[in-house]
């Protein structure tokens, strides 16, 4: 037996090391979000737990969101989504040490962000709250964690695409333009962490929007659904009960959602037209 022969017995099948420490991190920053959301609303009650100038609820209430969403719901999807690629794909995870990178460099984001909340360090944009240095991390980070994903699919050995991994990808891709479109800006200076938008009155709102719609739509609702594809029936030890209805649900949230912004946007300079459209997209959204 060759050392290379040897060395692809010794190699475990799939990488679950990396599964299992974003999973610790998911319990982890869960409790710290869900902590600091009974913090806020114990601050509503007893405006005296308000602690100025970094502890009060307008740093907190956004710090809440942002670690229950990102750090809390990122962490369960990135620990999901390597495991169920490895499993439907029937490989191990493409690169190790790049694995292992997006899970350090997304737990350094979480910092960073939290800390520019805590010490009023922020763009004030909702769910896109980090200035631009962290935006860059994270954009280094999600750059990784698409190569990961993708060329484990590229090197599977099942010919077929699991219907959960066209929904792990959508979410990957479309939060990566999200993130970049929203966040293209300009620092006022390379040693200072401050930076102003591309765009400003209604196409800044509309840009947040869309990202701000299609955040809730790709990373809590695409993401999660590829979750709820490989679980469920694994929990049920039964297949999907139609594979063809669950491709019809794919392309057909992804087509839809991708529009329904502008409903956050009502009676606003927004044009009527582009109001009209997100409204009517809104409700086309019950079919998918």
């Amino acid at each position: 037996m060759t050392m290379q022969e040897k060395a692809l017995r010794d190699t475990p099948r799939f990488n679950d090391d990396v599964v299992r420490l974003f999973t610790l991190a998911t319990i982890f920053w869960g409790i710290v979000g869900f902590s600091a959301g009974v913090f806020i609303a114990l601050q509503m009650a007893f405006p005296a737990l308000n602690i100025e100038p970094y502890l009060n609820f307008g740093r907190l209430r956004p710090l809440h969101t942002s670690a229950v969403i990102f750090a809390f719901g990122g962490n369960a999807l990135f620990a999901t989504s390597y495991y169920v690629v490895q499993r439907t794909c029937r490989a191990r995870l493409w690169n190790d040490g790049l694995s292992m990178f997006t899970f350090w460099g997304y737990q350094i984001f979480i910092v960073m962000a939290a800390l520019g909340y805590v010490l009023g360090v922020t763009q004030g944009k909702e769910y896109a709250e980090p200035e631009w240095y962290a935006d860059l991390w994270l954009t280094a980070v999600w750059v990784a964690y698409l190569a990961v994903f993708m060329m484990t699919m590229v090197k599977r050995q099942e010919p077929h695409i699991y219907v959960a991994n066209w929904f792990y990808l959508a979410f990957i891709i479309t939060v990566a333009i999200l993130h970049i479109g929203n966040n293209l800006q300009i620092p006022v200076d390379i040693r200072y962490d401050k930076s102003y938008s591309l765009f400003s009155g209604v196409q800044s709102a509309m840009i947040q929007w869309w990202y701000g719609h299609n955040a809730v739509g790709f990373f809590l609702t695409a993401g999660f659904l590829g979750m709820m594809y490989y679980f469920i029936p694994k929990q049920a030890d039964r297949p999907v009960y139609s594979y063809r209805l669950s491709i019809i649900h794919f392309w057909s949230l992804i087509f839809i959602y991708i529009w329904a912004g502008p409903h956050h946007l009502h009676y606003t300079a927004l044009p009527d037209w582009a109001q009209t459209l997100g409204m009517t997209f809104s409700i086309m959204l019950w079919m998918p």
